[in-house]
């Protein structure tokens, strides 16, 4: 089954996530610069889950170029990757206007889990798909960045709980890594 269905699909919810968020921030109540002040958890918990939106999209994008073709394993777990993201609105909203507060940052932990998680599953089902010989495998490697993303959210999930500025910036630290979609996938397919 061709894989253009699957990225045309994927494109189109992750823009609609985007626009839900963007949507879901109000205007600051008075006309003063102090007002906008007060609205920069909010504007901080947007910012940073458009940029996880859009590495997500990006890093999507680049692996399903060494990928040929799909299968019902894959649209699943495709889907399920899609599950977790659609989560993003909801726990970014909660997490800016409590103020980085304890819970909600561990909320947000747990969807970038899962949403880590999905990715991880997503990956190894091209792979088992394409098999170990193919480019797809040669690009992805082992893969050394999404098991420590895993970690690291996980370690920042329990962190929110005593430190939840500090669990926010691990999350930003986990963006930053994945920040440049991986070489690798580029390299591959320029040798092939």
């Amino acid at each position: 089954m061709s894989k253009g269905r699957l990225e045309a699909f994927s494109d189109g919810v992750i823009a609609i996530i985007i626009t839900i968020m963007v949507l879901e921030m109000r205007a600051p109540e008075g006309a003063d610069l102090g007002a906008l002040t007060r609205l920069g958890p909010v504007i901080l918990s947007y910012v940073l889950s458009y940029v996880l939106l859009g590495i997500y999209w990006n890093n999507h994008h680049h692996l399903l170029q060494a990928v040929q073709q799909v299968n019902g394993r894959i649209l699943w777990a495709n889907l399920h990757l899609l599950f977790w993201l659609s989560l993003t609105p909801f726990v970014t909203k909660w997490m800016g206007e409590t103020h980085f507060a304890e819970v909600p940052v561990a909320l947000y932990g747990v969807i970038l889990l899962g949403a880590a998680c999905a990715y991880y599953l997503l990956v190894h089902s091209l792979l088992a798909h394409h098999g170990p010989r193919s480019a797809l495998a040669a690009a992805v490697g082992t893969d050394r960045k999404g098991k420590l993303s895993i970690l690291l959210y996980a370690v920042a999930i329990l962190l929110a709980f005593a430190a939840p500025w500090a669990a926010g910036a691990l999350y930003g630290v986990v963006e930053v890594m994945w920040f440049i979609p991986d070489r690798r996938i580029e390299k591959v397919l320029a040798e092939h």
